[in-house]
């Protein structure tokens, strides 16, 4: 009798230990909760006219031959490359000098900006026309478009003292701009406000070489 009352009271005891193991093993967690989040499409541009961060050669600056580099435009899940999203309509970029300051303002120096490229695109060409062009880009504001003239790449002008550093913005968007080629940067910015479905940056430095 004692030997069956010893092998009951350590089978309790086996059983009270296993469900303390259990208890104390924290709850897995829902989904779409406490774990990782998923990926999400990503947005980059890769240019070969220099490293990111690197030196715009002259090939590329306002003091020289003053060509708009070529971009490529990848999407990215993750790790792997992706196709874009369907509900991408254009891409947009803005061109800036970071270094100046315009009229006393914390406004920076905008070189450049084109918009309504199709979404379609996989890539800027090198030496973008100015104005309107047949796939429905057009050259915004910028340097190039001040009094009137048609939007059109300018390249970094710094001169030969101090490093300047610029940057091209890519934006993605999820709708094509009713904007004329002479509206302001400020309107610009406003309209893509709400559709940005990706960005991506790109930047250079230049200062001119000093004279001989």
């Amino acid at each position: 009798m004692m030997k069956i009352m010893q092998r009951a009271l350590l089978s309790a005891i086996a059983v009270l230990s296993s469900c303390v193991i259990v208890a104390a093993q924290p709850p897995a967690p829902a989904a779409g909760k406490g774990g990782p989040p998923p990926p999400r499409l990503v947005l980059s541009v890769t240019t070969t006219a220099w490293p990111d961060g690197g030196e715009v050669p002259m090939r590329n600056a306002g003091r020289g031959e003053n060509k708009s580099p070529a971009f490529e435009f990848h999407w990215s899940l993750g790790p792997n490359p992706a196709a874009a999203p369907d509900t991408l309509q254009t891409y947009a970029v803005i061109f800036h000098d970071v270094e100046n300051s315009s009229m006393k303002t914390t406004v920076d120096t905008l070189h450049w900006s084109a918009f309504n490229i199709p979404g379609t695109a996989k890539s800027l060409p090198e030496g973008l026309a100015a104005g309107d062009l047949p796939d429905g880009t057009r050259n915004g504001p910028g340097i190039a478009a001040r009094g009137g003239n048609p939007g059109a790449y300018f390249g970094p002008g710094a001169g030969p003292g101090p490093i300047h550093h610029y940057v091209f913005e890519f934006y993605a968007l999820d709708t094509k701009l009713d904007l004329p080629a002479n509206t302001t940067r400020e309107d610009l910015l406003k309209a893509m406000d709400g559709h940005v479905i990706g960005k991506a940056a790109y930047f250079g430095r230049f200062h001119a070489p000093p004279a001989q």
